[in-house]
């Protein structure tokens, strides 16, 4: 029995509180929960049994046989309880992996074994790296440092080659699909037919330029026909499998921003278009299920709003019924016959709330409202919204938090909280309009934060989002100064002490801002710092840059290495030693052009720590983050 489980807890506040003084502090942050059961008066656990919702006062984990998993690189099978696992593969290594996401983790994917309905089967990936040159990360913990090398693809350079087989647990044999050379080829999205008996996946070109929706015989591995294909001459983006439907397993639901937007079309499993099921200026964000009863699919889209996430029951006329209250951003978790739905939702003024929504009858119900964690502390004013983009006409949100004890008649020191990349946005009508607990924490000591999502963000439609294409970075920061000239115009922002920060993108838009505009923003802190896009990864860095070799114009533009010589303000970077995702040659290259330029940034490394600081690393990289603007920026 497929058991959904639900913790009742705040997730957004991950600051610990000092009652005395009533302020927010660092010395409990935490990404671990603990503060959650501090500032809840009830830790509340939900799981669907059967049609029926339950409450308890223990959390168990479902146990389902058979269970595949990986160990070294190889695959094992477990078919039941106090059996010993089945080794699968044999031969996996660092270079030759089995089960495991590939590709980067690019396309949607985040798994690498796919079992079919009945769990007699299961399809895999096979990733073969022996190509790829390594990059050299060193454990310096070892008594003598040790090389310890990932395989890292850069842009233009030689990809991995993946192939796809399919084990039966009856037979204890493998099939692989009959895929050809799979030099240059990248797939995705691997799904199963109802029946077990095939293998839906979409395939991508290496320029990202085109994909196909393909069907493999799973018993024999032969492709059996290409359902459908689509074109873009930027790039297209697969991200979602084809989802069948419970009562016509001739039928499927296909994702396509081919008019635009992220839409939904039914297809027959003849690859014949039947209807789109979705159109208008919004994106459709996941498909959580189907309700049987009354043959819906239950969706979650910004529909309503750019800010807002909402769960409709969508049928197959192309008929949409909200299904919750129409505010504030919602996540929902279906039963597993579809006519149930815990509706989990924030607002702007709400923290945390949960709603029971019947499908069929279209009802809602109030079940529980989380009470305000920060409720007698000294809170920011926490505004939002819109200003024009670089271009003229396009709308662009913001979000402004203001410290606890503002006073319009005087000016502030403020900080320009940026991240501005693909697949991400900052501002949404969430608990606090979406803001970090870090923000908070900085406006209690007197700075105020603008937050912006610029053109190149995610939910905003095809044509915002590919603006960036070729030119990452340079229509963002177009857009962000858009945000600065907002900023001049508020009398209480102190435009002499201008500050700037983010992290992965945010880091290279960072560190892009500070010398591109070296006169309007005064210390920067750019965490995890792409500098130069010929060093990062071949999926992400080709789709939105091509390669270096087609698109040298762009290359050179978007490098911030013949920038350094710009840096007039205080600048430190930030990053973990051992990042395997913007690999330490980015910041010791931009070091290096620094010295031979005689700029003079700062420079701070987490050893051990990857692309992302862990638990007390985390407490002390916001604690330096902070400082470096108390000490340079006040």
């Amino acid at each position: 029995m497929k058991r959904i489980i639900l913790a009742m807890a705040m997730t957004v506040a991950t600051l610990g509180i000092n009652a005395q003084q009533k302020q927010f502090t660092l010395e409990d942050l935490n990404f671990g929960g603990k503060n959650f059961r501090q500032m809840s008066p009830k830790y509340l656990r939900l799981w669907w049994d059967g049609n029926k919702l339950v409450n308890s006062d223990t959390l168990t984990k479902p146990k389902g046989y058979p269970q595949v998993f990986t160990r070294e690189h190889n695959i094992y099978v477990q078919t039941a309880v106090g059996n010993e696992p089945q080794q699968v593969t044999t031969d996996g290594s660092r270079q030759l992996v089995y089960g495991e996401a590939v590709h980067r983790n690019e396309f949607g994917i985040n798994s690498g074994i796919f079992l079919s309905p009945d769990k007699s089967r299961f399809a895999f990936y096979r990733m073969d790296q022996s190509m790829v040159t390594d990059y050299p990360q060193v454990n310096t913990f070892e008594r003598v440092a040790a090389v310890e090398p990932d395989a890292y693809p850069m842009a233009g350079m030689k990809s991995h080659k993946v192939t796809v087989g399919v084990y039966d647990m009856k037979t204890a044999k493998t099939v692989w699909l009959e895929l050809g050379d799979v030099t240059d080829r990248y797939f995705t999205n691997i799904c199963w037919s109802p029946d077990n008996r095939s293998i839906y996946l979409f395939e991508v070109n290496r320029d990202q330029t085109d994909t196909s929706l393909d069907v493999y015989d799973a018993e024999t591995g032969k492709k059996v026909k290409t359902l459908y294909t689509e074109h873009n001459d930027k790039y297209v983006e697969p991200l979602h499998p084809v989802a069948f439907l419970p009562w016509d397993s001739n039928k499927f639901i296909l994702w396509s921003d081919t008019d635009g937007y992220r839409h939904l079309y039914l297809y027959n499993t003849d690859g014949k278009l039947l209807k789109q099921l979705t159109n208008g200026n919004y994106v459709n964000m996941e498909i959580l299920g189907f309700c049987k009863k009354n043959k819906s699919v239950i969706i979650r889209s910004n529909e309503l709003n750019p800010l807002q996430s909402n769960l409709f029951a969508l049928d197959m006329n192309g008929k949409r019924t909200l299904l919750d209250n129409g505010k504030g951003v919602h996540y929902g978790i279906l039963s597993d016959d579809g006519t149930q739905l815990v509706d989990v939702y924030s607002t702007p003024d709400t923290p945390r709330a949960y709603d029971i929504i019947n499908t069929v009858k279209k009802t809602r119900k109030e079940y529980f409202v989380s009470p305000n964690p920060w409720e007698g502390y000294a809170v920011p004013t926490y505004k939002c919204g819109s200003i024009k983009a670089a271009d003229g006409t396009t709308d662009l949100y913001y979000r402004l938090v203001l410290p606890p004890d503002f006073d319009e008649t005087k000016k502030y020191p403020t900080v320009v909280y940026v991240y501005g990349g693909p697949h991400a946005h900052n501002v949404e009508a969430s608990w606090h309009w979406g803001s970090r607990s870090w923000e908070t924490y900085m406006a209690q000591k007197g700075y105020i934060l603008f937050i912006l999502d610029n053109r190149g963000s995610e939910n905003r439609g095809r044509e915002f989002e590919q603006v960036t294409f070729r030119h990452l970075g340079q229509e963002e920061m177009k857009d962000q100064m858009k945000g600065v000239d907002f900023l001049r115009t508020l009398p209480y922002v102190d435009m002499e002490r201008l500050g700037v920060h983010g992290w992965s993108f945010g880091g290279f838009m960072t560190t892009s801002l500070m010398t591109t505009y070296p006169d309007v923003f005064k210390v920067g802190v750019a965490g995890g710092p792409v500098i130069d896009w010929k060093w990062y990864e071949v999926m992400y860095g080709e789709r939105y840059m091509d390669t270096p070799e087609t698109n040298p114009e762009g290359y050179a533009q978007t490098s911030l290495l013949d920038k350094a010589k710009n840096l007039k303000g205080k600048l430190q970077i930030i990053i973990g030693m051992n990042d395997p995702t913007v690999v330490p040659q980015h910041a010791l290259q931009f070091l290096d052009a620094c010295v031979k330029a005689g700029t003079q940034p700062d420079f701070f490394v987490y050893p051990g720590e990857g692309h992302n600081m862990r638990g007390h690393a985390s407490v002390h990289l916001h604690e330096r983050i902070t400082q470096y603007f108390e000490d340079y920026l006040k």
